[in-house]
């Protein structure tokens, strides 16, 4: 990935009710508790069309409550080409989200495409889809999560720290 600003980033799973909508919420909240606020900008979208317009699942929105994070206001969207040029990263929750999009995104855009947790903190480990599962499940997405978007709010935080030397680096 090239060593341009990250000013905008894109959480994506399959029907961006459960994992990706909290993951835009939580990292919204952590960004925030940094004193970032604002100045960048977070979505999330699905692969799939099979809930647009759907609020996050109950279970989402419950857990993030009791973590002090508000994401009812949110409503699943399908991701659409336009994404591919508007987002600096875009992040598939699973490996199946990642290699739908990148069936759907223009090869310049590839590079921009990232497993979640492998970008924030190099484990190329799946977020489980956790809508089959109770709340547990969901409590430990949330766990899961909150772990990353620490973890890539702190690359971020460092990659933006960094002198512009025109080089690029594979560590961030």
């Amino acid at each position: 990935m090239s060593m341009k600003p990250i000013n905008s980033i894109l959480f994506v799973c399959l029907g961006n009710i459960c994992r990706s909508p909290l993951a835009e919420g939580v990292f919204r909240a952590v960004w925030a508790e940094r004193g970032r606020g604002q100045d960048i900008q977070l979505d999330s979208a699905a692969t799939s069309g099979w809930e647009v317009g759907s609020a996050p699942d109950p279970r989402s929105i419950a857990i993030a409550v009791r973590h002090g994070i508000d994401i009812s206001g949110q409503r699943a969207r399908k991701v659409r080409p336009e994404d591919f040029s508007r987002f600096d990263l875009i992040l598939g929750m699973d490996r199946s989200n990642v290699a739908d999009l990148k069936a759907l995104a223009p090869a310049a855009a590839r590079d921009r495409l990232q497993l979640f947790l492998e970008f924030a903190h190099g484990q190329a480990r799946d977020v489980p889809d956790p809508y089959y599962d109770g709340a547990e499940a969901f409590a430990e997405v949330y766990r899961m999560i909150r772990e990353a978007s620490e973890a890539l709010a702190a690359r971020l935080a460092a990659r933006a720290s960094l002198p512009d030397s025109g080089q690029a680096s594979s560590t961030i």
